[in-house]
């Protein structure tokens, strides 16, 4: 009797485990809304909505022209069988080349999640990236119609280009499904874009008229009573908030994280769910990164 109560106590145990390990990263998210300077030129602030549904969104202004900023984008290489880059995580990106800020850029492809165990691309496996992408100044992925670029000068201003094509001199670029907003007014989502318009994690760029100032949203999804995601439609209506002159729609679902360096390491500043579990994060095609100073006392 006691002998099949030990065995009944260690099956319920064991068949509890993956609760345990689901439920575990839920109390480690970032709760509450927060404003602070992370770096010099660099502002960021989390806002906590009920409305239209739970939603945590996290925006970071950076002011291109403040001393020290730098940008960088993921380098790749083409090959033959249609790839450019060594898949990675985002805290991956930012760890391998020392930035202090990094978010997720281009879609991708080939992608695949089915299980914690059963999904592609991991850190390593060689992915293609979806428009145009250039790193210190060397095109990797090119242009592809509908697929709107964000595009850096040597000189750091910003500027986005609906037809996915940057001018020549660009330093780094990445790319997007759509653009959302352009010369200050707000665009409907094109149909058939690699997105649908459900609710979803969402990844945006937004840039000012003079290109000196660069917005970075993202919104979490698939967590119930934390964040729900936004529709595309809704994404536009947060970037009209800031003022914006351009938006670009970037990779989100899964997909979407924020991570930046502090003093104790690198700290995830949303909650990215790849896999379904959240913080964990998902390996992507490639990133847009940001070097900044140390912000002033």
């Amino acid at each position: 009797m006691n002998r099949n109560l030990a065995w009944r106590s260690v099956l319920t145990i064991l068949l509890g485990l993956p609760l345990i390990f689901y439920g575990i990263p839920h109390g480690w998210r970032p709760v509450g809304r927060e404003s602070r300077s992370l770096f010099q030129g660099i502002e960021y602030r989390r806002e906590v909505r009920s409305h239209p549904r739970s939603l945590v969104i996290h925006q970071v202004a950076i002011d291109l022209m403040a001393p020290g900023i730098g940008v960088f984008v993921t380098p790749g290489n083409a090959t033959q069988d249609n790839t450019e880059t060594n898949a990675r995580t985002t805290s991956e990106f930012l760890r391998a080349f020392r930035l202090q800020l990094a978010i997720n850029a281009n879609f991708f492809w080939y992608f695949r999640e089915k299980t914690p165990w059963d999904y592609f691309p991991k850190s390593g496996d060689r992915v293609n990236t979806v428009g145009q992408s250039i790193s210190n100044g060397i095109t990797y992925s090119a242009a592809e119609p509908t697929w709107s670029a964000l595009c850096f000068s040597i000189d750091h201003h910003a500027r986005i280009e609906k037809s996915g094509d940057c001018p020549i001199g660009t330093q780094q670029a990445v790319a997007g499904s759509t653009m959302l907003v352009n010369q200050s007014k707000p665009l409907k989502a094109q149909e058939n874009t690699a997105d649908s318009d459900g609710l979803y994690s969402r990844t945006v760029a937004a840039v000012d008229q003079r290109g000196e100032k660069l917005w970075i949203i993202a919104v979490d999804d698939k967590q119930p009573l934390y964040s729900e995601g936004v529709t595309l439609a809704e994404m536009t209506a947060l970037v009209m908030e800031l003022g914006a002159y351009a938006a670009i729609n970037l990779d989100g679902g899964g997909s979407t994280t924020l991570v930046t360096e502090t003093s104790s390491g690198i700290k995830i500043l949303n909650s990215p769910i790849h896999t379904k579990i959240p913080l964990r994060e998902r390996p992507v095609a490639n990133h847009l990164g940001f070097y900044a100073k140390p912000k002033e006392n």
